[in-house]
């Protein structure tokens, strides 16, 4: 289907890129001659330069017969009037990036109402609520949430002295009871969706799926679990820094803030009262250690550099930080992470890519079922979606035993009014179950795309 994205900057070009291996016919809207041309060779698209607020632009660019329009320029109000525009011209369902605070409270259902919007993104505070969740849970390398918070998959990274290490699946059920399911492993580029037989090894990035609470059990029994952070230190007075820190005081934490342009410290002591705001210059490790970095139970580096994020995140995890988060942007930069032990890594754009590659996927999905969610896992190579089956689905009411799955594809769990079941062979999905589904190397659209 047609999907025009308006501005072609660092998220802009992610979600380019994910959309076309999609399938999708993409086009793009951007008012550089430089930008556009750039972007015309990297990928096989079709390039409008212009004014994406304008209807003529937006006409070229073919917005009468697209089925999504996704405006995701540095301007709120030019990605509202794109998408407004657009809706005008007769696209089907538009997106808008919306960031700037005053616009994400109380006016924001007005706008989405007002301006026909199917959907407004904000990437600065979808990372800062992923940082939150990881700072509730440091033991993760990644947390992500289904069925509004009922169900969770979260990633660990298996140390050296790991208890598991050269242990095989079903020896680790049996020796760890609990409701909780291991669905994916990462070991360096290669990505498996196990079977008990699979032997886990120190260095593995292992996926497991459970309840918090399930999952707390276990890190438990590992020796794994860390404490919640509760004093945190933020590289950056970004509007990822604001959303964070406003999350963080909400919930009782000890908050400082290190940045250098005076205008924005001031700006952020005027909003976040209660918060400690420095300005200065965090990439000198002088002013870190002055402000107490060896106290603090986190770091979290929010700078708009990659690499000093990641190298203020090594300092940070040198001095014995027990839970250092850097934003990284770049996947080069984010590889080169990952090479240093830097395991816990923010991208805002893939955040963003994997909300509107959802949506886009969903616009095409039978009436078997309804995309709830949707993650690219294991740094893309594998998916993990959440499902609501819909009566009259392939799927219900057959023991998952007498299923035939494709490979590589494995269900992590279902929940069914609210009560997560980790799924055994005799368990059967019923209608209106929201379902999630783990695969690599699969593209799922609806549940029965599970079916082999």
């Amino acid at each position: 289907m047609r999907v025009i994205i308006v501005g072609s900057g660092k998220i802009g070009r992610y979600i380019v890129e994910s959309l076309l291996k999609e399938g999708h016919d993409v086009v793009v809207v951007d008012n550089s001659e430089k930008v556009v041309e750039e972007v015309t060779n990297l990928y096989d698209v079709m390039a409008v330069c212009g004014n994406g607020a304008d209807w003529e632009t937006l006409a070229e660019a073919g917005a009468d017969h697209a089925e999504l329009v996704a405006a995701i320029t540095d301007s709120d109000e030019k990605n509202m009037l794109s998408c407004f525009l657009a809706r005008k011209l007769g696209a089907r369902h538009t997106i808008a990036r919306i960031r700037n605070p005053e616009y994400n409270d109380a006016s924001l259902g007005f706008l989405k109402e007002q301006l026909n919007l199917s959907m407004a993104i904000n990437p600065e505070q979808l990372a800062a609520e992923e940082i939150y969740n990881l700072l509730k849970f440091p033991s993760a390398t990644k947390v992500e949430s289904f069925s509004r918070r009922n169900f969770e998959m979260i990633e660990i990274r298996l140390r050296a002295d790991s208890p598991l290490d050269g242990m095989k699946l079903y020896e680790m059920r049996q020796k760890y009871k609990g409701q909780y399911l291991v669905c994916a492993v990462q070991r360096a580029e290669d990505v498996y969706i196990p079977d008990g037989n699979f032997v886990l090894k120190s260095g593995d990035r292992v996926g497991l799926t459970a309840t918090r609470s399930e999952v707390s059990k276990l890190l438990k029994s590992l020796g794994a679990m860390q404490r919640q952070a509760r004093s945190v230190m933020i590289l950056g007075g970004s509007r990822t820094a604001y959303y964070l820190a406003k999350l963080l005081l909400m919930g009782g934490n000890q908050v400082k803030i290190i940045e250098q342009d005076r205008e924005i410290c001031r700006e952020l002591c005027d909003s976040l009262p209660k918060a400690v705001v420095l300005q200065g210059d965090g990439a000198q490790q002088e002013i870190l250690m002055e402000e107490g970095l060896e106290q603090q139970d986190a770091f979290v580096a929010l700078t708009g550099v990659d690499e000093e994020n990641i190298l203020m995140s090594i300092f940070a995890a040198n001095h014995n930080v027990p839970k250092v988060i850097s934003k990284v942007n770049r996947e080069e930069m984010s590889a080169l992470a990952e090479k240093l032990n830097l395991d816990t890594i923010i991208s805002p754009r893939k955040l963003v890519s994997d909300i509107i590659v959802r949506y886009a996927r969903a616009l095409y999905n039978s009436e078997g079922s309804n995309i709830e969610t949707l993650y690219h896992l294991m740094d893309g190579y594998a998916e993990a979606l959440e499902f609501h089956v819909n009566a009259g689905s392939p799927v219900i009411g057959r023991p998952l035993k007498e299923m035939k799955f494709k490979p590589n594809t494995l269900i992590g769990g279902i929940i069914r009014q609210r009560k997560a079941i980790i799924p055994s062979g005799d368990d059967v999905i019923l209608a209106e179950d929201n379902v999630v589904i783990i695969g690599s190397g699969v593209r799922f659209s609806d549940i029965a795309d599970i079916l082999a």
